[in-house]
């Protein structure tokens, strides 16, 4: 058993923030000397100074930057972060969740966490830090440190593009798993039995392709050829994973591309190897973006409503913000898979 004491978890009454007083009453030191450890920790001594950072390490407290006078007034900003900016599929989201708070007069500031290595946790506490009306998560993997950073500064939460029945505290998005199910049923459906994934290596992509591979497995098909790239995907490394999937598993029939430019990039090397799409090869992507339906042949792939994930996110926030009750937590939008010319 764990000797770890449990965080100091605030109800999310009002603000629900750690406080100042709360570390400095963990700490048994005054507010005043509390913050002077925190700000200037070289004016208190070396045990003090101890005290009041293993108060913050219990409580995860995080200091406001603003100035004390405008700490309890509305920021109007709330944070967003994503894994990357520089892929698509994000960005129907990002826009609609910009929209819909600008209509309600708040500004939107977004960070980029990364994929691998990810600098979720110090964008937290920078984010955190300037006490934002709201913060929008991609997904719902975080550090046990950023979890307990988020739980305890007390600003509402909502996690998007995943689904959990455990919520930090509001959540907007899908299943996962259920879309990998949905794709080996397409697949089979058509006749399809001799799978394959290319997938990015983020964990998102990874549990649809658990749960490709586990359907596929339940069908009584053969074992699923398997290929990942890093995330963020491109076009590039779907033509260098298709050329590696035909080396070494050279009678596969489908492939499912955990993104729309993978995707593109396996129709590329497919044309270019005179490999006909979709006679000899299916191919499925994930995102369905703009040029999905332009490409010859158009692009097969799995539509997520962003603009929605976007504007739900918005209207969670805002009303939280202005003190209103939410109604269902966690909403769950779904997904469809649109039927094209490439399977």
């Amino acid at each position: 058993m764990s000797n770890e004491e449990p965080p100091v978890r605030r109800a999310r009454r009002g603000s629900g923030a750690v406080t100042l007083h709360d570390v400095a009453k963990l700490a048994g030191v005054a507010p005043i000397t509390a913050s002077r450890a925190l700000s200037s920790p070289r004016q208190v001594s070396a045990e003090v100074l101890q005290k009041v950072q293993a108060a913050v390490e219990r409580t995860g407290y995080v200091r406001n930057v603003l100035a004390g006078g405008l700490a309890s007034t509305r920021s109007r900003l709330v944070a967003a972060v994503v894994p990357t900016i520089a892929g698509p599929v994000f960005l129907q989201t990002v826009q609609s969740l910009t929209q819909a708070l600008a209509e309600r007069g708040y500004q939107l500031m977004l960070g980029q966490s990364g994929y691998v290595d990810s600098r979720e946790d110090a964008l937290l506490e920078a984010i955190i830090g300037r006490r934002p009306d709201g913060i929008v998560l991609t997904g719902i993997m975080h550090s046990p440190e950023g979890r307990k950073r988020l739980l305890a500064a007390g600003i509402p939460v909502v996690e998007t593009w995943d689904l959990t029945p455990t919520p930090l505290d509001m959540l907007v998005g899908f299943s996962h798993p259920a879309v990998g199910r949905a794709v080996v049923e397409f697949l089979h459906a058509r006749g399809r039995r001799r799978l394959a994934v290319i997938a990015g290596d983020d964990e998102r992509a990874f549990r649809r392709l658990q749960a490709f591979q586990e359907a596929a497995r339940a069908a009584g098909l053969p074992e699923v050829a398997v290929v990942r790239v890093p995330a963020p995907t491109t076009l590039k490394s779907g033509r260098a994973a298709l050329a590696e999937l035909l080396r070494d598993a050279a009678d596969i029939d489908a492939v499912f591309c955990s993104s729309d430019l993978l995707a593109l990039g396996v129709m590329t090397e497919a044309q270019a190897r005179g490999v006909a799409v979709p006679g000899r090869l299916a191919v499925v992507g994930f995102g369905d973006l703009e040029f999905a339906a332009d490409l010859h042949p158009a692009l097969t792939t799995v539509r997520i409503d962003g603009t929605a994930i976007g504007r739900q996110a918005a209207q969670f926030i805002v009303e939280r913000a202005e003190g209103r009750q939410v109604g269902p937590r966690v909403v769950d939008i779904g997904f469809s898979i649109i039927e094209r010319e490439s399977a």
